[in-house]
């Protein structure tokens, strides 16, 4: 696996350990004297089991710890406050109590980071999907999440234009950089397909809330879309739970592949395909680096991208892509690694949140 991925892995695996040996919410953090290695990982609001980001880290770490009998880490879980007001005193708390690594998981622990990892210059912070330079022990990871948005987004283009509804929903989490180039991709996927498509875009303010989700699948399929795209974590299980109360709507995962999340009682997945952000495998790598180098790792940002295999979208055959969209997802991968298809960052559409607050309760 290309270096890239390592350094990425071996944040994403120091999450998997903390939750792997039982920490939760606020666990002690002090390990045993004898353990050789300690890692804390701290995540926001939406905790470990989101089904999206933070639950493919978990199963990246997961992976490590069968694959190479690592019993004697002691890992740490601290889940952090709605409103953020703890991020800082809880990777304070990791770093003072002994951690050898602590993972910051989520592009809102910037500041906090910013604020604590200086202080504890001994420790080693991964920072999953943000960048903070020119701090030594600050390790940080991106993701081109607009390329594998384009290719699901395009899908969702050829599937409204098909459909006759010529709408299609996108449902965020917060607005800015990692959710924008979320929305970006799909923007110019779906435009690249079908050039007369709207699309609805909607931003939770979370990425916890599942009733929010819920409510604004709901206004996005009353209003006419039968596909919405989500990037929002624990947020888009809500998106997932309204589609299976209702026919002939779909939904498209983020992160990991959430076929079997939306599966009903008939069998049937109303998950079209999910965009696939492979945290998981960055996970695994980047621990497998950190244990083979004794604990040395690069402050050179890696990046993860379609080239590198980083991004890509769910495509397993005999599910809900017909076998011509399975052909075109991989024909567009193969354009976009290539350089014929360039795909930009920057989303076209202003999020609707002044919708979402007048109108969803």
């Amino acid at each position: 696996m290309k270096k890239t991925f390592k350094l990425l892995f071996a944040t994403l695996l120091a999450v998997a350990l903390l939750v792997a040996c039982g920490g939760t919410g606020n666990g002690d953090t002090n390990g045993d004297d004898e353990t050789k290695f300690k890692v804390v990982a701290v995540f926001d609001s939406g905790g470990q089991d989101d089904k999206s980001f933070n639950q493919s880290t978990w199963e990246g770490i997961q992976r490590f710890l069968k694959d190479n009998n690592l019993s004697d880490a002691h890992a740490v879980n601290l889940s952090s406050k709605d409103d953020g007001s703890d991020y800082v005193s809880n990777l304070d708390r990791a770093a003072t109590e002994g951690a050898d690594m602590v993972i910051a998981i989520g592009f809102l622990f910037e500041n906090a980071l910013a604020e604590v990892a200086p202080k504890h210059p001994d420790v080693h912070f991964l920072f999953i999907d943000g960048i903070i330079p020119d701090v030594a022990n600050i390790h940080s990871t991106s993701f081109a999440e607009h390329e594998g948005s384009y290719l699901v987004g395009y899908v969702a283009g050829e599937r409204a234009k098909a459909d006759g509804s010529n709408r299609v929903g996108f449902v965020g989490g917060f607005p800015g950089p990692v959710i924008g180039r979320f929305q970006a991709g799909f923007e110019q996927g779906v435009w690249a397909a079908n050039p007369d498509a709207v699309i609805d875009v909607q931003y939770a303010m979370s990425f916890d809330d599942t009733a929010m989700g819920s409510s604004l699948a709901t206004k996005l399929y009353d209003a006419g879309s039968n596909i919405v795209f989500h990037a929002a974590g624990n947020v888009g299980n809500g998106v997932i739970s309204e589609a299976l109360n209702r026919e002939n709507v779909w939904v498209i995962g983020v992160d990991r592949d959430q076929y079997l999340d939306g599966m009903d009682e008939k069998d049937h997945s109303v998950v079209l395909t999910s965009m696939l952000k492979r945290v998981d495998v960055a996970a695994y790598d980047f621990i497998k680096e950190y244990f083979e180098n004794d604990g040395k790792v690069s402050t050179e940002l890696y990046t993860f991208n379609m080239k590198n295999e980083g991004i890509t979208a769910e495509t397993t055959e005999d599910r809900n892509l017909t076998s011509e969209e399975i052909a075109t997802i991989k024909d567009l991968e193969e354009k976009i690694k290539a350089g014929t298809i360039t795909v930009t960052e920057d989303p076209v559409i202003p999020d609707q949140t002044a919708w979402k607050l007048s109108d969803v309760e």
